[in-house]
């Protein structure tokens, strides 16, 4: 990987790091619809905050996932390294693995070959990440709060339930980080950020 590319990806992850905030209000009503779409989710305490993280993730996902153009789902910063889609297909399973550590298995028909073989697929990858985060929504509403300081493994680690969350959000950074950075490489200016620069630009128009 050329030193250019590696410098965009540390940014972008850098950039994700602190945007939080920047964003926040933009984000908050895609972080509703998408934590409450499966049903009577919680309010408060560990899974209210954990699945607030997880709608962020997935809206941002999903979003630049139908921004970049499908020709570009092939492309990699490199040989051995994940592809554009390849990435999207990483989080897909991971949508499926991580649950199944937690304690619900993987849906009827689940083809874990299907996924991987899709990574060039743009419709399909699009449609994958939203059912797959659906999953993992469910998932998490299956955990009781009663359940953060039990004992779990996640990603080769001993922690908590509690601990795991923590784990899984850094894990959801980093890929988007790494997807923000390929797509920026592309010439793909994230959805999110195209829309606050627009935003930017009309505020400081002079008024007549």
């Amino acid at each position: 990987m050329g030193r250019k590319s590696t410098y965009l990806i540390v940014a972008a992850v850098f950039t994700l790091a602190l945007g939080g905030s920047v964003y926040a209000q933009q984000d908050k009503a895609a972080e509703k619809t998408a934590t409450t779409a499966s049903g009577a989710a919680p309010t408060s305490g560990a899974r209210a905050e954990f699945l607030e993280e997880v709608a962020y993730y997935e809206q941002r996902y999903t979003r630049l996932a139908e921004a970049v153009p499908a020709e570009k789902y092939s492309w990699r910063p490199g040989e051995g390294v994940r592809s554009i889609g390849e990435v999207f297909a990483h989080i897909v399973m991971a949508n499926y693995g991580i649950p199944r550590a937690l304690g619900t298995q993987p849906p009827a028909g689940f083809d874990a070959k299907a996924i991987q073989a899709a990574a060039t697929d743009k419709a399909k990858i699009v449609q994958m990440l939203k059912d797959s985060f659906a999953h993992f929504r469910q998932a998490i509403l299956a955990i009781s709060d009663a359940d953060m300081d039990k004992p779990q493994k996640m990603f080769g680690r001993q922690t908590s339930v509690r601990g795991a969350f923590i784990m899984i959000t850094g894990h959801f950074g980093e890929h988007l980080g790494q997807s923000i950075a390929y797509a920026r490489v592309n010439g793909i200016t994230p959805p999110w950020t195209e829309e606050a620069q627009q935003q930017q630009k009309t505020a400081e128009k002079p008024k007549p």
